[in-house]
């Protein structure tokens, strides 16, 4: 799955377009490097998402094409920095 369409589907940026918007901004990097919207999102993957005050990792342990909004957080843990 893309970059950009995880972090809607789990709900970690609220739209896909931000998400792409971030990742051109190379606000957004995985496993240290900085990622493009089209990379694809493998379960083990750590994502750093450096947006506002507070950033935040989150290593990805599922990759579901939907999610509803009580269980996206099923998708990721958030990793200590």
């Amino acid at each position: 799955m893309r970059l950009d369409k995880y972090l809607k589907v789990t709900r970690l940026i609220k739209r896909r377009t931000i998400a792409n918007e971030a990742c051109d901004a190379e606000k957004i990097t995985v496993n240290g490097k900085v990622a493009r919207a089209s990379y694809a999102v493998k379960v083990g993957d750590i994502i750093g998402i450096s947006m506002g005050n507070k950033p935040i990792k989150v290593k990805v342990l599922n990759i579901s094409e939907h999610a509803t909004k009580e269980n996206a957080a099923d998708n990721y843990i958030v990793v200590a920095e």
